[in-house]
């Protein structure tokens, strides 16, 4: 399955659009000009294994870009826009690409220390080689040794600099399809006839997979440039979208809309709204099915793909909180001498004969995500229930140790922001001379609160707290913020928030 395939049986059916139909790519498109793209590549002497980087923001040639390495044995990194210049250098050395495919504007934007062996393609104006004119003579016709490649993704990453996840190259022939790949699309119900809804950046794991199984199946994907809740609502009812990604902090969005705007919305189009990248608060959650159905479905795995679980809306409705069970490896509970844990107890989260991984050139990561018995992990916390579902936690890093107590602040954010002033919420341990640390929480207000008094806020959201938890996990205080710092992807960047606290501290947290 590729998009050669499609291009002999509808050319002209639109692989991907832009959410404002200014851009449009047929599958004769894509299928033309990543088959120039790969012929460009191998003209400067790339060959299987050997790898790219794509620097771009959700432009509709980045995907056509990555199918050209995925066709030709290549790797093909993804490098996030929100980087910084030292994270987007250090990537670029450290993947070790032979080229870098991005924009002029972007590089204006940004002060990076290319590697002198890189040769740079913009999609834009510059003094730079340009991708059309770079690719314009090659032939639209596949490679004799056409290989599948793979993406090799960095890790946002919470504390450090972010980590390269690379996986084996079969000299598997283009349109083979891994196990895993092939199980979501049979549990997602993907074919030609799919319309996807693509709300995050390109250069995240989960959308750039997602796009990439679609167009091997000859669907059709949207692309947001970035998201907007009513946007978001609008396209669904404007393309017939049948499946679709989010995160929950996309949820909070669509929730926070006038109730105008989500009665009027047409989704009946809708028949799969997938989501993870964080837990889902079960007041969350459930809003959501009420209004779109029992068409959620959402899955706990990684950039690593070391393992995942599933679970649907009805399971979630009467198993709230949890994750799901494993589809893709056995899941296991181990505590810190790696001892396999019983139901109910909580520790580190394992899989074990999930997907083999390595953190590129980083020997030391790669062996602290893996077990004596070689099972690997993500580094989150949880625990298991009598029938096998999954509860997630929290990080282990993000553990609060208050008073020898072990608190996990997914706990208190999911309560927060249960409550209606409450749009998105941070929780994380701050010094405390008498327990170590004492918690502490950071708010980002729905709108239609901002104009009430802060300090009686927050002693309601305490009270709230106390009401609903044991008062050794309630946040001791409250502090509310315009708008929490998250990736684009959903992942809350906590250790910004907490790091001014512990300046010139060592922190319990390991």
């Amino acid at each position: 399955m590729h998009p050669g395939l499609h291009n002999q049986l509808r050319p002209n059916k639109l692989a991907f659009v832009s959410d404002d139909g200014t851009q449009q790519t047929t599958y004769r498109q894509l299928d033309e000009q990543s088959n120039q793209t790969a012929h460009f590549l191998s003209s400067l002497g790339l060959k299987h294994r050997d790898g790219i980087a794509i620097l771009l923001d959700n432009d509709l040639r980045f995907l056509t870009i990555a199918w050209a390495a995925q066709r030709s044995g290549l790797y093909f990194t993804p490098i996030s826009t929100f980087f910084q210049a030292a994270e987007v250098n250090y990537i670029l050395e450290n993947c070790e690409a032979r080229v870098l495919f991005t924009k002029q504007s972007i590089l204006d934007q940004t002060n990076l220390t290319l590697p002198p062996q890189l040769t740079v393609v913009t999609l834009d104006r510059g003094p730079s080689l340009s991708w059309d004119t770079a690719i314009s003579d090659f032939p639209i016709t596949p490679q004799a040794d056409a290989r599948e490649g793979a993406e090799m993704i960095y890790s946002s990453g919470t504390t450090g600099l972010p980590k390269g996840v690379r996986f084996d190259l079969p000299l598997s022939p283009v349109g083979t399809v891994s196990d895993l790949i092939a199980k979501r699309i049979e549990m997602h119900g993907v074919n030609d006839n799919t319309k996807y809804l693509s709300t995050a950046p390109l250069y995240h794991s989960a959308p750039l997979r997602y796009n990439l199984m679609v167009s091997r199946l000859g669907g059709t994907s949207v692309i947001m440039r970035k998201f907007d809740a009513q946007q978001a609502l609008r396209l669904i009812e404007q393309h017939r979208i049948t499946h679709s990604q989010w995160v929950p902090t996309m949820f909070n969005r669509l929730l926070a809309l006038p109730q105008s705007a989500r009665d009027s919305a047409d989704l009946s189009s809708l028949q799969y709204a997938i989501h993870a990248a964080a837990p889902c608060p079960i007041e969350v959650k459930q809003a959501m099915i009420a209004w779109w159905g029992n068409i959620l479905y959402e899955y706990y795995s990684g950039t690593e793909s070391n393992g995942s679980t599933a679970i649907t809306s009805a399971e979630s409705l009467t198993h709230p909180g949890s994750v799901g069970r494993a589809f893709h490896g056995t899941l296991r509970i181990l505590d810190d001498d790696y001892n396999i844990l019983p139901a109910g107890a909580i520790g580190s989260v394992y899989f074990e004969n999930g997907t083999d991984f390595s953190y590129f050139k980083d020997e030391a990561k790669t062996a602290a995500a893996k077990s004596p018995q070689g099972f690997t992990t993500l580094g989150d916390m949880g625990y298991l229930d009598d029938a096998g579902y999954l509860y997630l936690k929290d990080r282990k890093s993000f553990m609060i140790i208050s008073g020898g107590v072990n608190i996990y602040p997914q706990e208190i954010e999911d309560l927060l922001v249960s409550h209606d002033v409450v749009l998105d919420a941070a929780v994380f341990g701050i010094p405390d001379a008498d327990f170590g640390e004492a918690v502490k929480a950071v708010v980002e207000l729905n709108p239609r609160y901002k104009t009430q008094e802060p300090d009686a806020l927050a002693e309601k959201l305490i009270a709230f707290c106390r009401a609903n938890l044991s008062h050794i996990k309630c946040p001791k205080s409250i502090e509310f913020i315009e708008l929490l710092p998250r990736h684009p992807t959903g992942k809350l960047y906590k250790a910004k928030l907490r790091a001014p606290y512990w300046e010139n501290r060592s922190s319990l947290i390991i």
